[in-house]
């Protein structure tokens, strides 16, 4: 039955190392026994009755433990106080450096638990010169490539005392530099890319000596190390597979243009025409931006520009899901009248009607062996830049030979 007037105003008149709890007077006989008493002195604060009538508040024990460790944050002194060992133990104790004694140890523990003491992050971080935290720079969150390899960095780290922390680039340089510095000035200990257009030199210049790994796109030079797909290689096969079916009308839904992945595709692209000797038709190809929508978009372009074409090569999954949809609108059967492949192999291709063809990159073992990589890094262990080859998955959208 604390005053909640009063206790807001101990709050205000006692900025100090203690506080005042204020009691109106007569309330301390209606608490329960000495527990009060017991816990103010515990947590170092004084018991201060006022002679004033306020309406009194009924809390419970815990109540008193959580406004009161809101009040003073509980320090190694507190905790040695109330399980009467030194503040040596106690420190050995939190930091497990050292054997301590079950006895004691269970007291330290008892303590913490009792006075509600967090842990300081910050402190130990300047402490050890670690922050036991990995940075992960990530491109439009809510996208299932980019995110099922956030989801294997999470998978890889969970057992290993490091947690992530993940800002979001959006594909936009200025915003991709500003989370680096962000992700920077928060002293973790590593910083995973995933995918992004800041140049390596800039993003060398933005994390100086920090450990820093790209993932999901190749490192044009310089000491960072990287790990991706093959992009030019899928982009290469993926239209290969289309052109042994008969196809040579290949229209291709590139990406942004100024994304690294986007114009390698196009390049594997370009490339298994040239090789099978089928000319570049400019009218083919026609600008995306990653998105369904894009996608859709771009198959409506042709058909408006009366471009005619038996397959389509959409840089990207998503792209080609949009690029289904345009051709079921226009009532054009897949893949009778037009085949569709796709690149990344998102989990959902394998359900779409018919079954989405496309180029498998491995999304969630790529952010386990980038989080393992990282660690590898943070502890001064060598890890070179790793290409993965790409797989084609052959599905119902394009296994179809034309005559």
């Amino acid at each position: 039955m604390v005053s909640l007037i009063g206790f807001c105003a101990s709050l205000i008149l006692s900025p100090g190392a203690h506080a005042d709890v204020i009691l109106p007077v007569g309330c301390r006989a209606a608490l329960r026994g000495e527990m009060l008493p017991q816990l103010l002195h515990e947590t170092g604060f004084m018991l201060s009755p006022i002679p004033h009538k306020c309406n009194p508040l009924c809390v419970e024990t815990g109540f008193f433990h959580a406004i009161l460790n809101v009040m003073k944050k509980v320090t190694i002194q507190d905790i040695a106080r109330v399980s009467g060992v030194s503040k040596s133990t106690v420190s050995r104790v939190l930091n497990g450096t050292v054997a301590v004694n079950p006895e004691k140890t269970q007291a330290v523990l008892d303590a913490t638990e009792r006075l509600g003491f967090q842990p300081n992050l910050l402190a130990q971080s300047l402490a050890s010169g670690r922050s036991s935290t990995i940075g992960v720079l990530t491109q439009m969150m809510g996208s299932p490539f980019y995110d099922s390899i956030s989801q294997g960095v999470i998978a890889a780290l969970s057992e290993t005392g490091y947690s992530p922390i993940f800002a979001d680039g959006r594909w936009h340089p200025s915003e991709q530099k500003d989370a680096m510095k962000t992700l920077v000035d928060r002293c973790v200990d590593g910083l995973i890319v995933i995918g992004g257009s800041v140049s390596t030199l800039q993003i060398s210049e933005i994390t100086r000596d920090l450990p820093v790994l790209l993932v999901a796109r190749k490192c044009e030079a310089g000491e960072l190390r990287s790990l991706s797909v093959d992009n030019e290689l899928g982009a290469y096969n993926a239209t290969k597979h289309l052109i042994q079916n008969g196809h040579q009308r290949i229209a291709l839904i590139t990406g942004l243009a100024d994304h690294a992945d986007a114009v390698a595709r196009y390049e594997g692209y370009r490339g298994a025409l040239v090789d099978a000797g089928i000319g570049i038709d400019k009218k083919l190809i026609v600008d995306g931006d990653f998105s369904a929508e894009s996608g859709l978009k771009a198959v409506e372009q042709l058909m408006d520009r009366s471009v005619k074409f038996t397959a389509v090569f959409a840089a990207n999954d998503l792209m080609a899901y949009g690029a289904r949809l345009a051709l079921f609108r226009l009532s054009r059967n897949v893949p009778e009248d037009v085949a569709i492949i796709g690149f990344d192999d998102q989990l959902e291709s394998s359900f779409v009607t018919p079954p989405l063809s496309s180029i498998r990159q491995p999304a969630r073992e790529m952010g386990e062996r980038a989080a393992r990589a990282i660690l590898n890094l943070v502890e001064g262990k060598p890890f070179d830049s790793v290409l993965l080859q790409p797989e084609l998955m052959i599905r119902e959208s394009s296994d179809f030979k034309i005559s």
